[in-house]
């Protein structure tokens, strides 16, 4: 029972109408477009503060790829109108200032329970509802429960032997501590040179005495351009949000402003050809560089031109030949993996205190107390980063126990991969619902876009049941069966299968290599979830 001020008694379970579980920016959002819908609802993070992503990932030099006036929210003019961004691409603090603002502006906090970490979450049939419990013992209950549990959000976490052994320091880019690390005078490692490690090694290499890099896979990397935002682009942009916003839908990524491309890279000549890379090259950018011709993600020999292009940028960068020919990716097409954007990546390899290992010819073999051996040398130092990235898409949700009284389990049921419809929702497992699920476009577009995008499409299908009064509602197996289908042969029409991505789980051992992404694009997907409402929730069972 509750007690006057609506909390539930001592040893009862707080009755809410949704559980949230995380509170980036998906879980947030949701408080604040359900409670506008007059339910009762509560989001269960596991930091000590909101944000997600931006509030774990304070490594040096971590930045959006995507541009600071793009990555925000949509759902209020105000807000929109007012928040400055300073610079072309947003910083980690800068963000999570921004998502601070956000949830003190909206009053989003009382509803929100930090430093509680979800242990289990259980469906009882007889009764309808869900219920979690938690690390600090808060059990709550509902009848819904919406998982925002963020897709880079636990991190691989290392598993070299020695490491207890190490008299040093060692920190993990997804675990970076608040108080930030002094490389100063220090010998320092780093293994990994995704995108978190792209970032932060030339702001380690400042500061340290020696940095040395692991690198097991060269990615591509492009050059951001970042620089301080234009007053005058800013408010151009600004003026524009309404028809920006609307329009970004209406795109692959969900990001409106970039020209689409209307030629394929193999019907032009060599010259037109690098002309137009040179161009995009020298605008910055991810979303721009991909949009330089049409069949670059569809057509290996197409891709291959750009793939050199950039190769060459590489090689003509960096002064030494072998490290730059180690430097340059072989094993994928360009933009198959998340295409990183640095600020000096490559120049930093023609300092004198920076070294490249390559651990895939000299694998590392154990951390030792003084740093670590590789197969072929020793190696001293005082401080390891691990820069090894996350058990994207589905790591957070298969950290918790996730059952119905019916025997399903989100571990058994996701054994092969994740099995999903519409990246909303599982067969077997009723009023769950996911924001930016696998299997939907979520981490292959404007991510805050996709978060909006789902919740929406959430509170619109609670107010749906309400106004039937119904209570249920599930996939069937038959829909779930035909989305993951469709999911994977879109996939396979592209080249991203042919990288040894986190998009296929490879960077996790034994994980199943599945394509999680949805990539026909975020304006083929809203038709398609739009469609399935359309057809009065086609594909889901619902019931009282």
């Amino acid at each position: 029972m509750k007690d006057a001020a609506g909390q539930p008694g001592e040893g009862s379970p707080l009755e809410l109408d949704v559980i949230i579980v995380g509170a980036g920016v998906g879980g947030l959002y949701a408080i604040h477009k359900l409670r506008g819908q007059g339910m009762n609802v509560r989001a269960f993070e596991a930091g000590s503060g909101v944000g997600g992503t931006w509030f774990w990932n304070r490594y040096p030099g971590c930045r959006c790829d995507i541009e600071s006036m793009e990555y925000s929210y949509s759902f209020d003019d105000d807000l929109q109108q007012e928040w400055h961004w300073p610079e072309r691409y947003g910083t980690q603090p800068e963000i999570l200032r921004y998502v601070n603002h956000v949830a003190e502006r909206f009053d989003l906090m009382r509803d929100v329970e930090l430093n509680t970490r979800v242990k289990t979450a259980h469906f009882d049939a007889a009764t309808g509802r869900w219920t979690i419990t938690t690390d600090t013992g808060v059990t709550a209950t509902a009848p819904y429960i919406i998982m925002a549990t963020g897709n880079l959000s636990t991190p691989q976490k290392p598993n070299f032997p020695g490491l207890d052994s190490f008299k040093g320091e060692w920190h993990h880019t997804g675990l970076w501590p608040p108080e930030g690390v002094d490389f100063t005078g220090k010998r320092a490692g780093i293994i990994g040179t995704g995108s978190s490690g792209v970032q932060s090694i030339p702001h380690i290499a400042q500061q340290a005495k020696h940095l040395t890099v692991f690198q097991r896979t060269a990615n591509f990397s492009l050059p951001a351009r970042n620089a301080p935002l234009d007053p005058d682009k800013e408010q151009r942009h600004k003026s524009e949000y309404s028809e920006r916003r609307t329009a970004a839908y209406d795109t692959p990524f969900g990001i409106a402003g970039y020209p689409r491309p209307e030629k394929s890279a193999l019907e032009v000549s060599e010259a037109e050809r690098n002309a137009t890379y040179e161009a995009k090259w020298a605008e910055g950018g991810s979303i721009s560089f991909l949009y330089a011709f049409t069949d670059l993600l569809t057509s290996k020999e197409a891709n291959d031109t750009a793939s050199e292009f950039v190769r060459n940028k590489i090689r003509q960068t960096v002064k030494d030949p072998v490290t730059a020919e180690l430097l340059c990716p072989n094993d994928h097409p360009i933009g198959t993996k998340r295409l990183i954007l640095d600020t000096d990546y490559y120049e930093t390899y023609n300092r004198d205190n920076v070294s490249l290992v390559d651990a895939r010819r000299a694998p590392i073999v154990e951390i030792t107390p003084t740093g670590l051996r590789t197969k072929d040398a020793e190696y001293e130092l005082d401080a390891i980063v691990f820069a090894t990235g996350f058990d994207a898409m589905t790591g957070a949700m298969k950290e918790i126990d996730i059952s119905t009284t019916s025997g399903a389990q989100i571990t058994e049921k996701w054994t092969g991969g994740p099995r999903t419809y519409l990246g909303l929702m599982m067969a077997g497992f009723p009023n769950l619902f996911m924001i930016t699920g696998p299997q939907s476009p979520g981490v292959k577009s404007q991510m805050i876009l996709s978060c909006e995008q789902h919740v929406n499409w959430i509170a619109d299908c609670l107010a749906y049941l309400d106004r039937r009064n119904l209570q249920r509602i599930e996939p069937t197996q038959a829909a779930e069966d035909m989305w993951v289908a469709h999911v994977a042969d879109t996939a396979n029409q592209t080249l991203y299968p042919m990288a040894n991505s986190w998009y296929l789980g490879s960077n996790i051992p034994g994980k199943p290599r599945v394509f999680m992404p949805y990539v026909a694009g975020v304006k083929t997907y809203t038709r398609e979830i739009a469609t399935v409402v359309e057809n009065g929730y086609e594909g889901f069972v619902l019931s009282r």
